[in-house]
């Protein structure tokens, strides 16, 4: 944790760099949302994988569920793709 006089410090140096180099944080900003959509994307094939056992383990109903839930999820990361990938 940094003190409150060096956070103060650390977010003017980067207000300063943002309001001179725009393109960098821009640049930044893209990568983090990369990565966030290929860890969703992973999420999502490990619970499609985890689906036999839940069925299994935690009944019918319990497997519907998760299925359904799991598809409007796979739908939805499809619909909105090109805002991470």
């Amino acid at each position: 944790m940094l003190s409150k006089e060096d956070q103060r410090r650390f977010e003017q140096i980067t207000r300063n760099l943002r309001e001179s180099d725009p393109a960098f944080f821009a640049r930044l900003d893209n990568r983090s949302r990369m990565r966030r959509g290929r860890l969703l994307l992973l999420m999502t094939i490990v619970l499609w994988a985890a689906l036999p056992a839940t069925t299994v383990l935690a009944g019918r109903l319990a497997g519907a569920v998760y299925a359904v839930l799991l598809v409007v999820n796979t739908a939805l990361m499809w619909r909105y793709r090109h805002r991470w990938v």
